[in-house]
């Protein structure tokens, strides 16, 4: 008998299997993940899209600076999926081929669950990237994308990822991007408490950057956003000054440290912007780190003298100290994920075996309310009672026992004793000279 796969079971008459193509951190440098990172504006219109694929019966995206994930419950190969992501961003197929990743049941759910304890972020542990997967589900559930297949996947690694941050120390002595960016300035700058940082933007990156460089004391911090409203708003959070991405260019010359995290599809900061603020400071040392994908500022930035500027992959060797410090827990929590996985393949096969006994019982019950229908039409009709009863006995008794009649002739040819033996238990029909 063919044994249950509950990663490939069927549902509407056609099969589907969790499947994942990305990118990130560890497979692709920051030139190739900004050419594929989906915009949130883009997000409804890219699930659309990808919805569409063949045979796909859900799906979920997820787009961060540092990875591009695609989840899928599909029967599709990643050629095809690699392709789908080449066109819908116009890039290079054969660049995609190079550095992206693919895994299909077990080793997709893993990397799922990885990716949400921050088992596979640049930062060992962080736990930003649960918000953001929250935030790939509840695209999904809008766009109509999210089966009820992925649901009972995502929700499954929810709780994984928190079990995992209360069962082990990943998620203490919190560490992030944005807590490795401060790191990195203090050493850069012996002391903060002279200095005056430029934030750019007011999302989740520039909030945490802003809440440590306040922990460790900055002299002086302005927020720069699009909108005044939301730059306010974080900067009376901070005890910050609040400006406008406008007034960048005449602000520009007060900052010591000017971190960007902004969702522009076009640097907001070039050369000769920061050139004239380099004059106007007499040219002291500015520090620059560019955690925005796509980047915010111009890479030849990093030409000029007296600019120290860093984009998310110069910061691994600052990140990778702490990962150090966070292996011992890790390893418990791949053992976590591990029982995880297996656990989530048993409620799919429960889910499976439930279906499978609903479509059965509802088979069932349709024949028998059709040779009902029929015998109250012939006893209307005065056709006697005897009669009746024993027709509907008769087609009842043959609907019924027709398809397992065929699939036992199919068993006993077979000459598989494993089977009968199965056949007879499940039909609930024993051998009267046998002992059980």
């Amino acid at each position: 008998m063919q044994k249950f796969n509950a990663w490939a079971f069927k549902e509407n008459k056609s099969e589907q299997v969790l499947t994942l193509l990305g990118i990130n951190h560890s497979t692709a440098p920051v030139e190739i993940r900004e050419r594929v990172n989906f915009q949130p504006e883009q997000m409804d219109k890219a699930l659309q899209a990808v919805f569409g694929l063949e045979k796909c019966a859900g799906a979920a995206l997820l787009s961060t600076c540092n990875r591009t994930e695609i989840y899928l419950d599909a029967e599709t190969d990643g050629e095809a999926l690699m392709k789908w992501l080449a066109e819908w961003h116009h890039y290079d197929v054969d660049v995609i081929r190079q550095c992206h990743y693919f895994y299909q049941g077990d080793q997709a759910a893993t990397h799922l669950m990885r990716v949400a304890a921050g088992l596979d972020s640049m930062v060992l542990g962080e736990p930003q990237i649960f918000g953001q997967l929250k935030e790939a589900y509840a695209d999904a559930e809008k766009a109509g994308t999210l089966n009820s297949t992925l649901h009972q996947i995502f929700q499954h690694t929810f709780a994984t990822a928190k079990h995992i941050r209360t069962e082990t120390a990943i998620g203490q002595n919190p560490v992030s991007i944005a807590y490795a960016a401060v790191m990195l300035s203090k050493q850069i700058f012996s002391s903060l408490s002279d200095k005056t940082a430029l934030l750019v933007g007011a999302g989740d990156t520039i909030a945490l950057v802003g809440r440590h460089l306040k922990e460790q004391g900055v002299g002086r911090m302005i927020i720069a956003n699009r909108t005044l409203d939301r730059g306010r708003q974080l900067a009376d959070e901070l005890g910050a000054e609040s400006a406008l991405l406008s007034d960048i260019p005449e602000r520009l010359a007060e900052a010591d440290i000017t971190v960007t995290s902004t969702a522009s599809q076009l640097p907001l900061l070039g050369k000769g912007a920061v050139e004239t603020a380099l004059r106007r400071r007499k040219h002291r040392m500015m520090f620059m780190i560019d955690l925005a994908v796509p980047r915010d500022i111009e890479p030849q930035v990093g030409e000029l003298d007296d600019v120290y500027l860093f984009s998310v992959d110069d910061l691994y060797d600052v990140i990778e100290e702490n990962r150090r410090s966070r292996e011992l827990a890790a390893n418990e929590a791949e053992d976590l994920v591990k029982a995880s996985v297996q656990r989530l393949n048993q409620d799919l096969v429960s889910r499976g075996n439930s279906d499978l006994i609903r479509r059965y019982r509802s088979a069932a019950e349709s024949t028998m309310a059709d040779e009902l229908a029929k015998a109250k039409q012939q006893l209307n009709g005065g056709t006697d009672a005897e009669e009746v009863l024993e027709r509907l006995a008769n087609n009842l008794t043959r609907k019924l026992i027709h398809h397992p009649t065929s699939e036992l002739n199919r068993i006993v040819s077979s000459g598989d004793s494993n089977l009968t033996e199965l056949a007879s238990q499940l039909l609930g029909i024993h051998d009267k000279n046998s002992d059980h």
